[in-house]
């Protein structure tokens, strides 16, 4: 996997919800994202209860109930298991299409 710098993608912390919206959209628009993303307060609630550093994948639906949580990182951290449950979820939408 190339790194955030090989792709040209390096943003400074940003320091207002309206800067993290702003490059929750460039990476949308970025990579095509198909599906909704959610962007935490400045107070960093979610991140706060969802645990999500070390790394952690967690799917919600549309209601909002968590339907994958992944392990923490690095060593429990399977990101294809969440590819996985999107791909079976989303059948239409493939990575790379």
């Amino acid at each position: 996997m190339k790194s955030n710098l090989d792709e040209g993608i390096c943003y400074p912390q940003p320091k207002s919800l309206q800067q993290r919206v702003a490059i929750a959209n460039d990476f949308i628009q970025r990579f095509h994202f198909p599906i909704p993303l959610g962007v935490d307060s400045m107070a960093n609630t979610a991140d706060a209860v969802y645990a999500g550093w070390p790394e952690r994948v967690y799917i919600l639906d549309e209601s909002g109930k968590i339907v994958y949580r992944g392990g923490l990182g690095p060593f429990q951290f399977h990101p294809e298991e969440a590819r996985a449950w999107l791909e079976k979820r989303f059948p239409a939408v493939r990575a790379g299409s």
